[in-house]
């Protein structure tokens, strides 16, 4: 019975090391997690890139805004659930939205465009990296814009609507980046046409 009492002790003393051990080593484990994702790597030195131009420049309101928007990209990695950016159309149109390539994509780029059904939202397992913007005709009070892709990062929540008074395309949160055709190595063709007659395919949607 003395040895039982005495093995029982023992067991119940390693069960606490292990779950102490477990609770301070999971920290490490969450950030070796996040650390080696090129979205991270990639946010954490843009933003040392503007607290260093801070310095030298001064608190600008840009380099404020930059800096606020890449702090709270770098949350979103560090904290989220998910692994996957995940894109919702409350719009009232099929968006277009950038994903990872087929394995038998002979494409160069890395991603591919894929259609978003309006009121529909990308599954939670397949990875939505952005959005494309098609650009708008000049017209009497203001110059043509470019067409534009609009960059999140894995994590994000994305959710699209359409404003009421507008009409114009709104988000829930700011883009990790902005950029035009040549910027980056996306696909982003002049108009919305010209995507679609490249044969674009339904992204996967959470059922």
């Amino acid at each position: 019975m003395k040895m039982f009492k005495n093995a029982l002790v023992k067991i119940t003393l390693v069960c606490f090391l292990l779950l102490a051990n477990l609770m301070i080593a999971q920290p490490s484990w969450a950030g070796k997690k996040y650390a080696s994702d090129p979205d991270y790597i990639e946010v954490t030195k843009s933003l040392k890139s503007a607290l260093q131009d801070k310095q030298t420049q001064g608190a600008t309101s840009e380099i404020e805004q930059k800096i606020s928007n890449l702090k709270f990209q770098k949350y979103i990695l560090e904290n989220s659930e998910d692994s996957v950016g995940i894109c919702r159309n409350e719009t009232d149109k099929t968006l277009l939205v950038y994903g990872q390539k087929p394995k038998k994509s002979t494409s160069t780029y890395d991603n591919e465009l894929y259609l978003l059904p309006s009121g529909a939202e990308t599954d939670d397992e397949w990875d939505c990296q952005g959005v494309y913007l098609p650009g708008e005709a000049a017209t009497a009070e203001q110059a043509a814009t470019p067409a534009k892709a609009f960059k999140i990062v894995h994590g994000t929540r994305l959710v699209a609507t359409t404003n009421p008074q507008t009409g114009g395309m709104e988000f829930n949160l700011p883009p990790a980046k902005v950029f035009q055709s040549g910027e980056a190595n996306w696909f982003i063709p002049e108009n919305s046409q010209a995507a679609l007659d490249a044969g674009i395919t339904t992204a996967k949607i959470d059922d």
